[in-house]
């Protein structure tokens, strides 16, 4: 019952759409430290408005939504579980160990801006060419660290990901993730209900529905695709693993080419049929 999506933003702009003077520090200072783009940095306290936001916001209808609430969330209880920011948490449990040495939030923190492709001219919020920066409005507002949204990867990276989900939660002699919790995950709970997602995995569409794969997956395939214009997907019948990254975002999010011509799923279908026939 949880809504989709809320523009977070939008209530810190003035009536031109520009940063808000009581929100925003265009240098960085005490009690702005979060940056959310070049020369623009929010409040540190305003998180805390944001979660109070989700936690007031009214549940509709008990159907599946896909939400981001539930990861905005859930960033909350890894940093307690912890005690350690979330990006240094992913990176020392998991990149790190994987050898994902170009997987991390922020990455102009490590890489020259042109090593990045641009994301987005946006016109709406910061008012600036978004490249380097997380494309997602409410994880630029925590400072490019959201439970939902802010990786930066590579395709060399992100197959490593997945080949340790293919096996089980392993990868170079050492157990990250157990292997129930893989199946767990990766679990098609509610197809008879029309729902096909695993809880943390996206699955394949099921007959008659559209989705996110070639049609030539098994079910028991799984992965996810990305607003940005990502895809990663693995399949442990076949044992292929299909990353896909672009920035079709770029220059405007409004229009989607990849959902409109299948394009994602034409590649896959076509890397299958080379591998398989």
């Amino acid at each position: 019952g949880l809504e989709a999506w809320v523009p977070f933003y939008k209530s810190t702009l003035d009536k031109d759409n520009q940063p808000l003077a009581s929100v925003y520090s265009k240098t960085l200072k005490k009690g702005y430290t979060s940056q959310v783009a070049e020369n623009l940095y929010i409040q540190d306290s305003y998180r805390n408005k944001i979660l109070e936001e989700i936690a007031s916001s009214k549940l509709g209808k008990q159907t599946y939504k896909y939400s981001d609430f539930t990861f905005i969330i859930l960033k909350e209880f890894l940093q307690n579980q912890f005690n350690y920011p979330l990006d240094i948490v992913a990176e020392q449990n998991f990149f790190k160990p994987l050898g994902m040495s170009s997987t991390l939030y922020n990455p102009l923190r490590k890489f020259d801006m042109s090593k990045i492709p641009p994301t987005e001219i946006d016109n709406y919020f910061r008012h600036t060419v978004v490249q380097g920066y997380v494309h997602d409005m409410e994880a630029a507002m925590e400072g490019g660290v959201g439970g939902h949204a802010g990786l930066f990867s590579n395709a060399i990276d992100l197959a490593k990901m997945m080949q340790m989900y293919l096996q089980n939660g392993n990868y170079g002699n050492r157990s990250y993730i157990s292997e129930k919790t893989i199946n767990d995950f990766n679990k098609c709970y509610f197809c008879k209900n029309g729902n096909r997602r695993g809880i943390g995995f996206d699955k394949p569409q099921l007959a008659g529905q559209q989705g996110p794969t070639c049609n030539c997956v098994s079910e028991h395939s799984f992965g996810h695709t990305g607003f940005t214009g990502t895809m990663a997907w693995a399949d442990p019948e076949t044992e292929i693993v299909y990353i896909f990254l672009s920035n079709r975002t770029f220059p405007t999010a409004t229009v989607n080419g990849l959902s409109k011509q299948d394009i994602r799923e034409k590649i896959q279908k076509v890397i299958h049929d080379a591998i398989m026939d």
